[in-house]
């Protein structure tokens, strides 16, 4: 992208504070500030997200239409997730300081923090990083359009998703119930619904809500990655193919949602 920045202008900027610039906050441990050509107008084809984040908090599942996104890890620790369209896998790459992950222009993505006080450098080769975040999605789509489409109850699809406020950005929100709790729900609803499903769905709905997740064992390390010896508070309903690269950890075990400050 080309710059027609006037430069000879006494408005030209040079500099700029990050920490002037929030774009979201949940908590004093939870916030991201943002620069791009709107707070520092010299830029060219940059833009910067930095991130704060404590431990199981999540950079929410979202993609950005304009631009490729590297991923840097300054301190603490995280798991960068993101679906590749071309092989329909969902890939995990833990990264720890001075390791980053590459997110390409457009595919679905998510960050968690598997310790407290990570802090995260997202660079963008835009001048500003637009996004589509998936709380936006889940709240806008009407609920008797999801339910039609993939054969749900409407009733509990507006139920499940009332919760879910547009502009999340770092989840759970801060008053979330406790993981067991919403997972002990979760088993219940799908024993409510066995009626209605087909008979092998019930009992895979329930498995796949249960409070924790078993991490699977790995004979590969590197770059000093440890795994978490952790409880996970989520789990999908249908494990999605895993390709393992040659420093992951295997699939992440993420830690419980409800202990930030373990």
């Amino acid at each position: 992208m080309t710059s027609y920045m006037d430069y000879k202008s006494p408005n030209t900027q040079f500099t700029a504070d990050m920490n002037c610039n929030l774009l979201f906050k949940k908590d004093d441990c939870n916030y991201i500030n943002v620069l791009g050509i709107k707070q520092l107008n010299t830029l060219d084809n940059i833009s910067l997200l930095d991130i704060f984040l404590s431990k199981s908090n999540v950079v929410e599942p979202h993609y950005h239409q304009n631009a490729a996104e590297l991923v840097y890890c300054i301190s603490g620790a995280a798991v960068v997730s993101l679906i590749n369209p071309f092989t329909n896998e969902l890939l995990h790459f833990p990264i720890t300081p001075g390791q980053v992950a590459n997110v390409p222009q457009g595919w679905w993505h998510y960050e968690i923090a598997t310790t407290d006080c990570t802090h995260l450098l997202a660079i963008f080769n835009a001048p500003t990083p637009e996004v589509i975040l998936g709380s936006d999605i889940l709240s806008k789509t009407p609920a008797n359009v999801l339910a039609h489409t993939y054969c749900l109850n409407e009733a509990m699809v507006k139920e499940t998703l009332a919760p879910v406020k547009p502009m999340t950005f770092i989840g759970p929100p801060a008053d979330c119930c406790e993981p067991q709790k919403a997972a002990a729900e979760n088993v219940q609803a799908a024993a409510n619904m066995a009626p209605n499903m087909a008979p092998n769905m019930a009992p895979v709905m329930a498995t796949a809500n249960m409070s924790y997740y078993m991490p699977q064992p790995s004979s590969v390390q590197g770059f000093g990655f440890q795994p978490m010896n952790t409880q996970a508070y989520y789990q999908p309903y249908v494990q999605q193919p895993y390709r393992q690269l040659s420093y992951s950890q295997g699939t992440p075990a993420y830690a419980n949602a409800g202990t930030d400050n373990e």
